[in-house]
Parts: C-alpha cells; sequence; structure tokens
C-alpha cells in the first residue's frame, strides 16, 4: 500500500500541473472503487479553478471554491500524468484533461477512493486523525503522553492513525531500528526520552524517503511514472537473516499487529 511518502511524492508531482488550473470535465470510467464516485463530483470539479492540492495523512486533497475532493490511492492506486496521445490503460478510472497532460487515476483493487467534501477537516475519514508527523504538532512528549498505560506493541501504537498519521509498517520498522527501540516493547514501558529519540526518527525516515520519491514495492511510481528508490537505503524491511548495518548480528522476523517486522535483537532494546 502506498505510505505517506508516496502519497507525498504524488502530491508533489500532480501540484504544479492541478493548482491554478480549471479542469474542462471529469471523466468517470467506473465509478465502484472502494466507496462509490458521487455522481456529482465531475460538476463540482469542473469550470472552478482548482486553487490548490493539499495532503492530510494518506488522502491528496484537490480544493476548489465549491468544496474538496478526497483521493485515496488505496492497495494499488496512482495517479500519472499522461501525454494526451497515450492510450487509456485498464483500471484507469478517473481522467483529468490538462493543458498538455491527461491525470489518470489507474486502480487495479479498485480498493481506493474519489470523495467530495464541503468541510473536509470534519469528514469522517478524517476527523479523528492524529497530528502529521512532519509537522509541528508532533514530537516525542505527543508520543509519551498518549502511551502512558498502554500494553500494545510500540510499533502498534505508532502504527496507529489517531496517535500519529502516515507511518506504516515500512516506515515504523525503520524508524524504531534508528531509536534502537524493539518493536514488541509495550507502549506504555517506553520512557520519554526514548519516544523523543523515536519521534526524530519517525521525522528523519519520513524526510529522507519523501526526498528519494518513495520506497519501490509492487507497482507504486510517482506521477511520471518514475518508482521510487528509498528501498535501497532500508536498514531492516525486507532484510530478514541478512546482518545488521550496525552490528552485524542476522535480522530477525516477527508478526506484530499481523503485520511483518524485521529487527536487530541485539541493537533493538
Amino acid at each position: 500500500m502506498p505510505e505517506l511518502p508516496e502519497v507525498e511524492t504524488t502530491r508533489r508531482g500532480v501540484a504544479p500541473w492541478l493548482e491554478g488550473v480549471t479542469p474542462p470535465e471529469v471523466r468517470i470510467h467506473n465509478p465502484s472503487l472502494r466507496w462509490p464516485i458521487p455522481a456529482d463530483l465531475p460538476d463540482q470539479l469542473t469550470g472552478t479553478p482548482i486553487t490548490a492540492v493539499g495532503r492530510r495523512a494518506k488522502y491528496l486533497l484537490l480544493r476548489n471554491a465549491r468544496g474538496t475532493a478526497l483521493v485515496h490511492l488505496g492497495m494499488s492506486g496512482s495517479l500519472r500524468l499522461s501525454p494526451p496521445e497515450e492510450p487509456r490503460r485498464p483500471h484507469d478510472h478517473v481522467e483529468i484533461p490538462l493543458a498538455e497532460r491527461i491525470l489518470r487515476f489507474n486502480d487495479p483493487r479498485r480498493f481506493g477512493a474519489w470523495l467530495w467534501s464541503t468541510d473536509p477537516e470534519q469528514h469522517p475519514l478524517l476527523a479523528k486523525l492524529g497530528p502529521e508527523p512532519l509537522g509541528p504538532d508532533f514530537d516525542g512528549d505527543h508520543l509519551y503522553r498518549l502511551s502512558r498505560g498502554r500494553r500494545a506493541s510500540v510499533k502498534a501504537f505508532i502504527m496507529d492513525a489517531a496517535i500519529v498519521v502516515g507511518v506504516g509498517n515500512i516506515y515504523a520498522s525503520e524508524a524504531l531500528f534508528m531509536a534502537g527501540i524493539h518493536p514488541q516493547r509495550p507502549a506504555g514501558r517506553v520512557g520519554r526520552a526514548r519516544y523523543r529519540r523515536l519521534a526524530e526518527a519517525i521525522r528523519e525516515v519520513l524526510a529522507k524517503a519523501i526526498e528519494l520519491g518513495g520506497t519501490t514495492l509492487r507497482d507504486f511510481t510517482d506521477s511520471q511514472g518514475n518508482p521510487g528508490y528509498f528501498r535501497q537505503s532500508l536498514a531492516v524491511y525486507g532484510r530478514e537473516g541478512e546482518p545488521c548495518h550496525h552490528c552485524g548480528q542476522p535480522l530477525r522476523h516477527r508478526v506484530i499487529g499481523q503485520r511483518g517486522t524485521v529487527f536487530c535483537v541485539r541493537c533493538q532494546r
């Protein structure tokens, strides 16, 4: 599933092509996504300039004077800027013609979403989300405060979108390794100083992944069809049995919260 760096990479790729542009039309080829695309969404997006392309958690926000389109890439979705002459591919469910490109939403599994809201911050999908990990409201004290009394693993804790958004399986594993925290340690048994290190690790891992264009997993590509390259920098994720970069100990794999987790028993406590 595309995680926050992949979504932010996509946002940065499409924003220059959309902001200030008035879509002449929106073509819906298949409205049956995770939730049905609202019948009036094309009318809401056409004829009015897109003022901003934002992001909240893993949702892209296409804003205009009428409201906001909430776009989620789902498990396998992508937004791609195609030349006008390029034929529509299978699973291109939404198209927005632009001056020199066509913005196409492709989603083979149809688990993505295109929704409409006049008050996105209060939309049920966004209203109860935690702070952005790269924003000013997130730090180690925030994690420490909310973790008190929690028996769940620290990995499950930081992957809870009500605690902080956008820390998926890959980046949770990488941040915990960087902070030297065992992923199975109960969240309530991690001290304030270690949470401060963990918050900084989360910021560093996500910022680096965004800089490198996301992680190449399965079929993720950016808006130009280019793969991300953060995978080349992964310290633990997907490296079960390989030596730890710090101590040389073979990395171990364990299922935590139904997600595969790779970690170092010597470096993470």
